[in-house]
């Protein structure tokens, strides 16, 4: 039987199993997938949802309400963190980390699975979400209430795979469980003034604050940093300010690499994320070693250097 309902589709994706398989060996490794999937899948269960599907190292789950679905995404990136982070019987284990995205709209069901544009856009969020976050549209946005919207911020408009017409997409700031661990000992003293970032791409010279970001850097004239290079994807990285740190996140399909200054030794980002400290560069879509390839100088400076200064 076929029907058209409107329902909140929830995709969730596992990322890291390969690093995983790699360490533990086959067996070991997919028993951790497995028990991961299904705590994933008891989350959907307990919040009201519904488990359409597994998909390998994910799966997909509907839900007749978004506060419910948002409610979800929580818990499965607290229950994660929470088996991630106990103590290991043998060797330390590489942690998996979770990406979910969020959409509301129509969808038709047929045959117990479902179809529509809230599919296709949940889908594609998460080639955009970087290490456990949980990314949703503004139509999911608006049927919260006031205090669950107020734990997201802008992204903007994303350019999703596949469609024309970009998505404003929001952020969820999530003060997890594994976030408490590191104020064990005290509060974290934040540094007396808030920090600013350099972008420097040819003659493209720009100062970002926190209060400025997120950053997108892309080839779209939608994307807040534009790179006209055509190894460049539409939303290829971008930077936040997360924990009193700017984090990079590469959204590409070519690969975001980062050298710091001083360092010989190139990060290669695939779907993660890595900390900015000091200077260096962004290459976006091949190696900074590249010298034609359309890299990009970064700088982390103090905000008062990003200011004209009142003289004495």
């Amino acid at each position: 039987m076929t029907q058209i309902i409107q329902r909140t589709v929830l995709f969730a994706d596992l990322r890291g199993s390969t690093a995983l398989y790699e360490t533990l060996g086959n067996s070991e490794a997919a028993g951790v997938v497995t028990q991961s999937v299904a705590l994933v899948a008891r989350v959907v269960q307990n919040c009201n949802g519904t488990v359409v599907k597994t998909l390998g190292d994910g799966l997909m789950a509907m839900f007749a309400s978004p506060s419910s679905a948002v409610q979800a995404a929580d818990e499965m990136h607290d229950s994660l963190e929470r088996i991630g982070t106990r103590p290991a019987a043998s060797q330390p284990r590489p942690a998996l980390k979770l990406q979910v995205g969020l959409a509301l709209g129509e969808v038709v069901e047929v045959g117990g699975d479902y179809f529509g544009d809230a599919v296709n856009v949940a889908a594609r969020l998460l080639d955009h979400a970087g290490d456990n976050e949980t990314l949703v549209t503004s139509t999911v946005l608006e049927q919260l209430d006031a205090v669950d919207r107020s734990r997201f911020r802008s992204l903007d408009r994303l350019q999703l795979r596949g469609r024309v017409e970009p998505v404003f997409v929001h952020l969820l700031e999530a003060h997890r469980w594994g976030d408490t661990a590191a104020t064990a000992y005290g509060d974290i003293l934040r540094a007396p003034e808030p920090e600013g970032i350099r972008l420097v791409w040819l003659d493209l010279n720009r100062v970002y604050s926190p209060h400025s970001l997120p950053v997108v850097l892309g080839r779209s004239p939608q994307a807040t940093y534009c790179i006209d290079d055509s190894r460049v994807s539409r939303s290829h990285a971008r930077i936040d300010w997360h924990g009193g740190a700017f984090q990079l996140t590469d959204l590409s399909y070519n690969g975001t690499y980062v050298r710091f200054s001083g360092d010989s030794e190139i990060v290669s980002l695939r779907r993660g994320t890595c900390t900015l400290h000091g200077s260096g560069v962004i290459g976006l879509g091949s190696t900074p070693a590249d010298a034609s390839a359309p890299n990009v100088r970064f700088e982390v400076m103090k905000f008062a250097d990003t200011q004209p200064q009142r003289p004495l």
